[in-house]
Protein backbone atom coordinates (compact mmCIF):
# COMPACT_ATOMS: atom_id res chain seq x y z
CA UNK A 1 0.00 0.00 0.00
CA UNK A 2 1.67 3.15 -0.98
CA UNK A 3 0.01 7.01 -0.61
CA UNK A 4 2.55 10.05 -2.15
CA UNK A 5 2.34 13.19 -3.64
CA UNK A 6 5.02 13.40 -6.30
CA UNK A 7 6.43 16.17 -8.96
CA UNK A 8 8.82 16.20 -11.65
CA UNK A 9 10.69 19.63 -12.13
CA UNK A 10 13.75 20.60 -14.16
CA UNK A 11 14.65 17.19 -13.96
CA UNK A 12 14.69 16.62 -9.86
CA UNK A 13 12.18 14.50 -9.05
CA UNK A 14 10.56 15.32 -5.65
CA UNK A 15 8.15 13.17 -3.19
CA UNK A 16 6.27 13.89 -0.10
CA UNK A 17 3.70 12.08 2.03
CA UNK A 18 5.65 8.73 0.42
CA UNK A 19 3.55 5.53 2.64
CA UNK A 20 5.20 1.98 2.06
CA UNK A 21 3.88 -1.19 4.01
CA UNK A 22 5.77 -3.97 3.60
CA UNK A 23 3.72 -7.03 4.40
CA UNK A 24 5.58 -9.89 7.03
CA UNK A 25 8.52 -11.53 5.46
CA UNK A 26 8.03 -15.05 4.06
CA UNK A 27 3.75 -14.45 3.83
CA UNK A 28 1.80 -14.91 1.04
CA UNK A 29 1.09 -10.77 0.75
CA UNK A 30 5.04 -10.49 1.07
CA UNK A 31 5.47 -12.90 -1.60
CA UNK A 32 2.45 -11.44 -4.33
CA UNK A 33 4.15 -7.68 -3.35
CA UNK A 34 7.13 -8.48 -4.20
CA UNK A 35 7.41 -12.12 -6.60
CA UNK A 36 10.53 -13.76 -7.44
CA UNK A 37 13.23 -11.64 -9.83
CA UNK A 38 10.18 -9.13 -9.59
CA UNK A 39 12.77 -6.12 -9.98
CA UNK A 40 15.16 -8.51 -12.18
CA UNK A 41 14.84 -6.25 -15.11
CA UNK A 42 14.61 -2.67 -13.48
CA UNK A 43 18.27 -0.86 -13.36
CA UNK A 44 17.45 2.70 -12.77
CA UNK A 45 15.94 5.35 -14.94
CA UNK A 46 17.11 5.65 -18.66
CA UNK A 47 17.21 9.61 -18.48
CA UNK A 48 18.98 11.22 -15.67
CA UNK A 49 17.80 12.43 -12.97
CA UNK A 50 19.99 15.10 -11.09
CA UNK A 51 18.15 15.47 -7.55
CA UNK A 52 14.98 13.02 -6.21
CA UNK A 53 13.92 14.36 -2.77
CA UNK A 54 11.46 12.40 -1.12
CA UNK A 55 10.44 14.17 2.31
CA UNK A 56 8.41 13.37 5.60
CA UNK A 57 7.24 9.55 4.14
CA UNK A 58 7.11 6.40 6.85
CA UNK A 59 8.14 2.97 6.09
CA UNK A 60 5.71 0.21 8.11
CA UNK A 61 7.27 -3.47 8.16
CA UNK A 62 4.38 -5.57 9.53
CA UNK A 63 5.20 -8.87 11.83
CA UNK A 64 4.35 -12.02 12.01
CA UNK A 65 2.55 -11.04 15.33
CA UNK A 66 0.37 -8.46 14.17
CA UNK A 67 2.40 -5.88 15.35
CA UNK A 68 4.19 -3.15 13.20
CA UNK A 69 7.35 -1.32 12.78
CA UNK A 70 7.16 1.58 11.97
CA UNK A 71 10.09 4.14 10.05
CA UNK A 72 9.63 7.73 10.03
CA UNK A 73 11.91 9.37 7.06
CA UNK A 74 12.24 13.03 7.16
CA UNK A 75 14.43 13.42 4.07
CA UNK A 76 16.24 10.85 1.40
CA UNK A 77 18.00 12.85 -1.43
CA UNK A 78 19.62 10.61 -4.46
CA UNK A 79 21.75 12.01 -6.52
CA UNK A 80 22.64 11.47 -10.32
CA UNK A 81 19.76 9.19 -10.90
CA UNK A 82 20.49 7.01 -14.07
CA UNK A 83 20.65 3.43 -15.35
CA UNK A 84 23.85 2.07 -15.00
CA UNK A 85 25.78 4.65 -13.14
CA UNK A 86 26.33 5.30 -9.38
CA UNK A 87 24.26 7.35 -7.68
CA UNK A 88 25.35 9.77 -3.85
CA UNK A 89 22.56 9.76 -1.39
CA UNK A 90 21.82 10.90 2.13
CA UNK A 91 19.25 9.74 4.63
CA UNK A 92 17.71 11.31 7.63
CA UNK A 93 14.96 8.99 9.57
CA UNK A 94 14.19 7.05 12.90
CA UNK A 95 14.43 3.83 13.99
CA UNK A 96 11.68 2.02 15.95
CA UNK A 97 13.63 -0.32 18.50
CA UNK A 98 15.49 0.69 19.65
CA UNK A 99 14.31 4.14 18.70
CA UNK A 100 16.54 6.51 17.52
CA UNK A 101 17.86 8.89 15.07
CA UNK A 102 19.95 7.71 11.99
CA UNK A 103 21.73 9.97 9.07
CA UNK A 104 24.01 8.13 6.67
CA UNK A 105 25.46 9.15 3.29
CA UNK A 106 27.77 7.67 0.59
CA UNK A 107 27.47 6.26 -2.51
CA UNK A 108 25.15 3.58 -4.11
CA UNK A 109 25.52 1.26 -7.22
CA UNK A 110 25.51 1.29 -9.90
CA UNK A 111 22.35 -1.43 -9.26
CA UNK A 112 22.61 -5.00 -10.59
CA UNK A 113 18.73 -5.79 -11.40
CA UNK A 114 19.80 -9.44 -11.73
CA UNK A 115 22.09 -9.95 -8.33
CA UNK A 116 20.74 -7.09 -6.24
CA UNK A 117 22.77 -8.71 -3.25
CA UNK A 118 25.76 -7.79 -5.35
CA UNK A 119 25.46 -4.28 -5.88
CA UNK A 120 28.08 -1.99 -3.94
CA UNK A 121 27.26 0.97 -1.60
CA UNK A 122 29.71 2.67 1.13
CA UNK A 123 29.13 5.45 3.81
CA UNK A 124 29.09 6.80 6.73
CA UNK A 125 26.13 7.25 9.68
CA UNK A 126 25.90 8.53 12.75
CA UNK A 127 23.03 6.46 15.30
CA UNK A 128 22.09 9.30 18.23
CA UNK A 129 19.63 9.32 20.83
CA UNK A 130 19.20 5.51 21.06
CA UNK A 131 16.82 4.89 23.79
CA UNK A 132 17.61 1.37 25.40
CA UNK A 133 14.46 1.94 27.48
CA UNK A 134 12.52 1.00 23.84
CA UNK A 135 13.92 -2.98 24.21
CA UNK A 136 12.79 -3.35 27.50
CA UNK A 137 14.83 -4.13 30.82
CA UNK A 138 17.10 -2.07 30.13
CA UNK A 139 17.98 1.81 29.99
CA UNK A 140 20.87 4.30 28.99
CA UNK A 141 20.92 6.58 25.61
CA UNK A 142 23.39 5.70 23.26
CA UNK A 143 25.44 7.64 20.87
CA UNK A 144 27.04 5.88 17.67
CA UNK A 145 29.10 6.68 14.67
CA UNK A 146 30.49 4.42 11.65
CA UNK A 147 31.15 3.90 8.52
CA UNK A 148 30.45 0.71 6.20
CA UNK A 149 31.98 -0.55 2.58
CA UNK A 150 30.82 -3.70 0.65
CA UNK A 151 28.07 -4.89 -1.09
CA UNK A 152 24.07 -5.27 -0.04
CA UNK A 153 24.41 -8.86 1.12
CA UNK A 154 27.83 -8.13 2.42
CA UNK A 155 28.09 -4.97 4.35
CA UNK A 156 31.42 -4.72 6.32
CA UNK A 157 30.43 -2.16 9.15
CA UNK A 158 32.76 -0.66 11.66
CA UNK A 159 31.50 1.67 14.61
CA UNK A 160 32.20 3.31 17.87
CA UNK A 161 29.09 3.85 20.64
CA UNK A 162 28.88 5.44 23.86
CA UNK A 163 26.20 4.77 26.48
CA UNK A 164 27.02 7.21 29.23
CA UNK A 165 24.53 5.85 31.64
CA UNK A 166 23.35 2.13 30.52
CA UNK A 167 21.87 0.17 33.29
CA UNK A 168 19.84 -3.53 33.46
CA UNK A 169 16.60 -3.24 35.57
CA UNK A 170 17.30 -1.37 38.71
CA UNK A 171 21.08 -1.32 38.24
CA UNK A 172 23.74 1.26 38.45
CA UNK A 173 24.01 3.95 35.67
CA UNK A 174 27.35 2.94 34.18
CA UNK A 175 29.16 4.36 31.24
CA UNK A 176 30.25 1.67 28.36
CA UNK A 177 31.81 2.25 25.07
CA UNK A 178 31.89 -1.02 22.25
CA UNK A 179 33.83 -0.39 19.03
CA UNK A 180 32.36 -2.91 17.13
CA UNK A 181 33.14 -5.03 13.51
CA UNK A 182 30.95 -6.72 11.71
CA UNK A 183 29.00 -7.85 8.38
CA UNK A 184 25.25 -7.38 7.84
CA UNK A 185 23.47 -8.92 5.26
CA UNK A 186 21.08 -5.99 3.68
CA UNK A 187 18.96 -8.25 1.90
CA UNK A 188 17.34 -9.94 5.33
CA UNK A 189 19.34 -7.80 7.58
CA UNK A 190 21.14 -10.68 9.39
CA UNK A 191 24.62 -9.54 11.34
CA UNK A 192 27.86 -11.88 12.06
CA UNK A 193 29.99 -9.72 14.81
CA UNK A 194 33.53 -10.30 14.14
CA UNK A 195 34.78 -8.38 17.08
CA UNK A 196 32.81 -6.66 19.81
CA UNK A 197 35.30 -4.44 22.20
CA UNK A 198 33.38 -3.54 24.99
CA UNK A 199 34.78 -1.39 27.83
CA UNK A 200 33.42 -0.16 31.23
CA UNK A 201 35.65 0.89 33.99
CA UNK A 202 38.81 -0.52 33.90
CA UNK A 203 37.27 -3.70 32.20
CA UNK A 204 37.32 -5.06 29.11
CA UNK A 205 35.28 -7.59 27.50
CA UNK A 206 35.72 -9.40 23.97
CA UNK A 207 32.72 -11.06 22.46
CA UNK A 208 32.28 -12.27 19.07
CA UNK A 209 28.70 -13.95 17.60
CA UNK A 210 25.65 -13.30 15.30
CA UNK A 211 21.84 -11.63 15.43
CA UNK A 212 20.19 -13.95 12.82
CA UNK A 213 16.58 -14.87 12.52
CA UNK A 214 12.67 -13.74 11.87
CA UNK A 215 12.65 -12.47 14.46
CA UNK A 216 16.38 -11.48 15.54
CA UNK A 217 18.13 -14.10 18.04
CA UNK A 218 21.48 -13.15 19.07
CA UNK A 219 24.54 -15.47 20.03
CA UNK A 220 27.57 -14.35 21.52
CA UNK A 221 31.10 -15.95 23.11
CA UNK A 222 32.21 -13.51 25.39
CA UNK A 223 35.63 -13.42 27.27
CA UNK A 224 36.69 -11.27 29.87
CA UNK A 225 40.63 -11.43 30.82
CA UNK A 226 41.72 -10.05 34.40
CA UNK A 227 38.86 -7.67 34.18
CA UNK A 228 37.36 -6.09 37.30
CA UNK A 229 34.05 -8.04 39.29
CA UNK A 230 32.61 -4.98 40.16
CA UNK A 231 33.00 -3.61 36.63
CA UNK A 232 30.68 -6.36 35.36
CA UNK A 233 28.67 -6.25 38.31
CA UNK A 234 27.45 -2.43 38.58
CA UNK A 235 24.94 -2.36 35.48
CA UNK A 236 23.01 -5.11 37.51
CA UNK A 237 23.32 -4.15 41.10
CA UNK A 238 20.51 -1.59 42.57
CA UNK A 239 22.93 -1.59 45.85
CA UNK A 240 26.47 -2.00 45.87
CA UNK A 241 28.35 -4.44 44.41
CA UNK A 242 28.94 -7.55 46.62
CA UNK A 243 32.52 -8.10 45.65
CA UNK A 244 35.51 -6.38 43.55
CA UNK A 245 38.51 -7.98 42.21
CA UNK A 246 39.97 -9.41 39.39
CA UNK A 247 38.06 -11.51 37.35
CA UNK A 248 38.60 -14.36 34.36
CA UNK A 249 35.03 -14.77 32.21
CA UNK A 250 34.40 -17.29 29.66
CA UNK A 251 30.75 -17.66 28.69
CA UNK A 252 28.15 -18.24 25.72
CA UNK A 253 25.28 -15.93 25.70
CA UNK A 254 22.09 -16.23 24.20
CA UNK A 255 19.38 -13.66 23.88
CA UNK A 256 15.70 -14.66 22.81
CA UNK A 257 13.97 -12.71 20.16
CA UNK A 258 12.29 -8.94 21.60
CA UNK A 259 8.75 -11.07 21.95
CA UNK A 260 6.14 -11.35 24.32
CA UNK A 261 7.19 -8.32 25.95
CA UNK A 262 9.84 -9.95 27.69
CA UNK A 263 12.79 -7.91 29.63
CA UNK A 264 15.89 -8.27 28.58
CA UNK A 265 16.82 -10.35 31.67
CA UNK A 266 13.94 -12.87 31.21
CA UNK A 267 15.54 -12.85 27.24
CA UNK A 268 18.71 -13.69 28.51
CA UNK A 269 20.86 -17.46 28.80
CA UNK A 270 24.43 -18.10 29.44
CA UNK A 271 26.39 -20.43 29.82
CA UNK A 272 30.03 -20.35 31.27
CA UNK A 273 32.58 -20.68 34.19
CA UNK A 274 34.50 -18.01 35.87
CA UNK A 275 37.61 -17.33 38.01
CA UNK A 276 37.85 -14.53 41.20
CA UNK A 277 41.27 -15.14 42.07
CA UNK A 278 41.38 -12.61 44.75
CA UNK A 279 37.98 -10.48 45.38
CA UNK A 280 37.00 -8.29 48.53
CA UNK A 281 33.88 -8.59 50.15
CA UNK A 282 32.34 -4.79 50.38
CA UNK A 283 29.05 -5.21 51.92
CA UNK A 284 29.81 -4.07 55.71
CA UNK A 285 26.15 -5.75 56.51
CA UNK A 286 27.44 -9.02 55.52
CA UNK A 287 30.39 -8.37 57.69
CA UNK A 288 28.35 -7.58 60.71
CA UNK A 289 26.10 -10.67 60.18
CA UNK A 290 29.08 -12.85 60.27
CA UNK A 291 30.35 -11.01 63.74
CA UNK A 292 26.45 -11.90 65.15
CA UNK A 293 26.55 -15.34 63.94
CA UNK A 294 29.91 -15.69 65.62
CA UNK A 295 29.64 -14.62 69.20
CA UNK A 296 26.24 -16.61 69.46
CA UNK A 297 27.54 -19.62 68.29
CA UNK A 298 30.75 -18.85 70.40
CA UNK A 299 28.61 -17.43 73.44
CA UNK A 300 31.28 -14.38 73.21
CA UNK A 301 29.56 -11.26 73.02
CA UNK A 302 32.49 -9.35 73.55
CA UNK A 303 32.45 -5.75 71.86
CA UNK A 304 36.14 -6.56 70.60
CA UNK A 305 34.89 -9.40 68.28
CA UNK A 306 32.50 -6.93 66.86
CA UNK A 307 34.96 -4.05 66.00
CA UNK A 308 37.36 -6.59 64.44
CA UNK A 309 35.09 -7.98 61.72
CA UNK A 310 33.69 -3.96 61.16
CA UNK A 311 37.61 -2.78 60.95
CA UNK A 312 38.29 -5.55 58.04
CA UNK A 313 36.08 -4.39 54.73
CA UNK A 314 39.37 -4.44 52.76
CA UNK A 315 40.37 -7.62 54.17
CA UNK A 316 41.05 -10.52 50.87
CA UNK A 317 39.28 -13.80 50.44
CA UNK A 318 41.62 -16.08 48.35
CA UNK A 319 39.30 -17.49 45.45
CA UNK A 320 36.00 -17.35 44.23
CA UNK A 321 35.53 -19.73 40.62
CA UNK A 322 33.32 -22.08 39.21
CA UNK A 323 30.30 -22.49 36.35
CA UNK A 324 27.54 -20.38 36.23
CA UNK A 325 24.31 -20.09 34.18
CA UNK A 326 21.86 -17.60 33.60
CA UNK A 327 18.25 -17.92 33.13
CA UNK A 328 15.54 -16.24 33.69
CA UNK A 329 17.29 -13.31 35.83
CA UNK A 330 18.93 -16.37 38.07
CA UNK A 331 22.37 -17.37 38.56
CA UNK A 332 22.80 -20.98 38.85
CA UNK A 333 25.95 -22.46 39.82
CA UNK A 334 26.25 -26.47 40.61
CA UNK A 335 30.17 -26.04 41.79
CA UNK A 336 31.45 -23.18 43.25
CA UNK A 337 34.80 -23.02 45.25
CA UNK A 338 35.27 -20.29 47.69
CA UNK A 339 38.95 -20.35 49.30
CA UNK A 340 40.52 -18.40 51.91
CA UNK A 341 43.87 -19.51 53.99
CA UNK A 342 43.13 -22.66 55.79
CA UNK A 343 39.68 -23.84 54.49
CA UNK A 344 37.60 -23.97 51.27
CA UNK A 345 33.88 -24.51 50.71
CA UNK A 346 32.38 -25.80 47.60
CA UNK A 347 28.70 -24.72 47.84
CA UNK A 348 25.68 -24.83 44.86
CA UNK A 349 22.74 -23.13 44.76
CA UNK A 350 21.65 -19.37 43.33
CA UNK A 351 22.02 -15.68 42.68
CA UNK A 352 18.88 -12.91 41.64
CA UNK A 353 20.48 -10.65 39.18
CA UNK A 354 17.14 -8.62 39.61
CA UNK A 355 17.41 -8.15 43.64
CA UNK A 356 20.62 -8.93 44.59
CA UNK A 357 19.54 -12.28 46.31
CA UNK A 358 21.48 -15.41 47.50
CA UNK A 359 20.69 -19.07 48.40
CA UNK A 360 23.90 -21.39 48.36
CA UNK A 361 24.37 -24.41 50.30
CA UNK A 362 27.74 -26.69 51.00
CA UNK A 363 30.47 -27.80 52.55
CA UNK A 364 33.41 -26.09 54.74
CA UNK A 365 36.11 -28.21 54.75
CA UNK A 366 39.51 -27.21 57.03
CA UNK A 367 42.77 -27.64 55.57
CA UNK A 368 44.18 -26.58 58.98
CA UNK A 369 42.90 -26.23 62.65
CA UNK A 370 41.44 -23.02 63.07
CA UNK A 371 43.92 -21.75 65.33
CA UNK A 372 46.26 -21.49 62.55
CA UNK A 373 43.57 -18.82 60.66
CA UNK A 374 44.50 -14.94 59.99
CA UNK A 375 42.82 -12.69 62.58
CA UNK A 376 40.58 -10.01 60.34
CA UNK A 377 37.82 -11.26 58.02
CA UNK A 378 39.25 -14.43 57.45
CA UNK A 379 39.10 -15.50 60.79
CA UNK A 380 35.62 -14.05 61.26
CA UNK A 381 34.17 -16.24 58.33
CA UNK A 382 35.58 -18.95 60.08
CA UNK A 383 34.96 -18.38 63.85
CA UNK A 384 30.78 -19.31 63.72
CA UNK A 385 32.17 -22.86 63.31
CA UNK A 386 35.00 -23.01 65.85
CA UNK A 387 32.89 -25.01 68.28
CA UNK A 388 32.84 -27.77 65.43
CA UNK A 389 36.61 -28.26 65.02
CA UNK A 390 37.82 -28.10 68.74
CA UNK A 391 38.49 -31.40 69.20
CA UNK A 392 38.86 -31.72 65.05
CA UNK A 393 42.26 -31.72 62.96
CA UNK A 394 42.97 -30.72 59.21
CA UNK A 395 40.03 -32.51 57.23
CA UNK A 396 36.93 -31.89 58.99
CA UNK A 397 33.84 -30.91 57.28
CA UNK A 398 30.69 -28.69 58.00
CA UNK A 399 27.37 -27.73 56.08
CA UNK A 400 26.59 -24.34 55.79
CA UNK A 401 24.64 -22.10 54.43
CA UNK A 402 25.07 -18.21 52.59
CA UNK A 403 21.59 -16.46 52.41
CA UNK A 404 20.00 -13.09 52.33
CA UNK A 405 19.75 -9.94 50.18
CA UNK A 406 22.03 -6.70 49.54
CA UNK A 407 22.79 -5.69 52.89
CA UNK A 408 21.86 -8.71 55.02
CA UNK A 409 23.96 -11.66 54.13
CA UNK A 410 23.66 -13.91 56.85
CA UNK A 411 26.13 -17.44 56.60
CA UNK A 412 25.39 -20.06 59.10
CA UNK A 413 25.38 -24.24 60.01
CA UNK A 414 23.25 -25.50 57.43
CA UNK A 415 21.30 -28.16 59.45
CA UNK A 416 19.13 -29.72 56.84
CA UNK A 417 22.19 -31.67 55.27
CA UNK A 418 24.20 -33.67 56.82
CA UNK A 419 28.32 -33.35 57.19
Amino acid sequence: MIFFYFEIVCGWWMSQGLHVVIPPVRSEANREDFPPDASSDFAGPSTAVQLFVMHDAVLDILRTNGGRYTFPIHEVRIGNLQAGKAVSYSIDMMTPRPTGHIQANGSFGPLLPKNLGGTTLSGTFTYTQVDFKSIGGMSGMMTSQGKFLGSIDAIQVSATSVIPDFAVGRGKQTQVTVVSQGTVNGLNRDIVLHRVETRTGATLIEASGTIMGAPKVTDLDITVTKGRAEDLLRPFAHEDVPIIGSVWLKTHAHIDAAENAKTFLERLKMDGSFDVPAEQITDRHTEQSLSRFSQRAQADPSAKNEEQVTGAANDVVSSIKGPAIVREGMVTTRGLEFIVPGASAHLHGTYNLKGGAVNLTGDLRMQNDISHVTTGFKSALLKPFAPFFKKKKAGAVVPIAITGRPGAYKVGQDLLHDK
